[in-house]
């Protein structure tokens, strides 16, 4: 079986800004995890998660300050996550979508567990 996380924040930033801080290897450091990350599809990347290693990915899709999609994880947890940016009068709202865990897996549900509510 396989579960999904779904979260929705409102963000006081504009899009560009919120876009930067979610492809910007500097930023992204800053409040995840260190990395190589581009939004360009086909780019490969890792993300070092710490104690849980280095992870692969795979950018999958691109709509520059709208959506960033790639696959995480890959050979090991094999998820994916789709984040998507929604202009607001005031800021954004940023929808994440992280799916893939696989529940039937001990690794995936304590990742599952883990992330809780992204």
């Amino acid at each position: 079986m396989l579960e999904s996380i779904e979260v929705s924040q409102f963000i006081n930033q504009s899009p560009q800004k919120v876009w930067e801080a979610l492809t910007t290897p500097e930023l992204v450091q800053q409040w995840w995890a260190k990395g190589d990350i581009q939004p360009k599809i086909g780019h490969q990347f890792t993300l070092d998660m710490g104690n849980f290693g280095v992870q692969h990915c795979l950018v999958k899709a691109v709509d520059k300050g709208i959506l960033f999609e790639y696959d995480f994880a890959i050979g090991v947890l094999d998820t994916t996550l789709r984040w998507q940016l929604i202009p607001q009068e005031n800021g954004t709202l940023l929808q994440l979508n992280h799916w893939g865990f696989n529940m039937d897996s001990s690794f995936g549900q304590q990742a599952f567990i883990g992330m809780g509510k992204g």
